[in-house]
């Protein structure tokens, strides 16, 4: 067997343009909403989540499925068991009915200090 060539660890090339890490979530900054004082913003990652796997389940809850895959996978990648999801997200899920969620879906999640995990749908570049 031929050893297999290496390759960069998926999620490592920062450097790069156009990566899924944003530079600027780096700086830390409070942020006010009607007079409340956000958490700080630690790390902020643009994700593409496939919901390819929700096909298997009955039609009737493949909507409910991507949901809960979706929290599911943020939890993994951002390390964390606090996921809130925008509505923004469940209006994507949910746009086409119950029975036909989109089959992969863009994401901004940043993590704040309190270790909890904010997503919302990120704008289609």
């Amino acid at each position: 067997m031929r050893p297999e060539p290496a390759r960069a660890p998926v999620g490592h090339d920062q450097d790069k343009e156009g990566c899924c890490y944003a530079p600027e979530a780096a700086q830390l900054a409070q942020k006010h909403v009607e007079g409340v004082i956000m958490a700080e913003q630690m790390q902020e990652h643009i994700y593409i989540i496939p919901l390819r796997d929700v096909r298997r389940m009955p039609r009737w809850k493949r909507a409910n499925g991507a949901i809960k895959d979706i929290r599911r996978y943020l939890a993994k990648h951002m390390k964390t068991d606090d996921v809130k999801l925008d509505k923004t997200i469940n209006e994507r899920v949910w746009s086409r009915g119950a029975e036909k969620p989109p089959s992969k879906i863009r994401i901004r999640a940043m993590k704040l200090e309190d270790g909890q995990v904010q997503a919302e749908l990120a704008p289609e570049s």
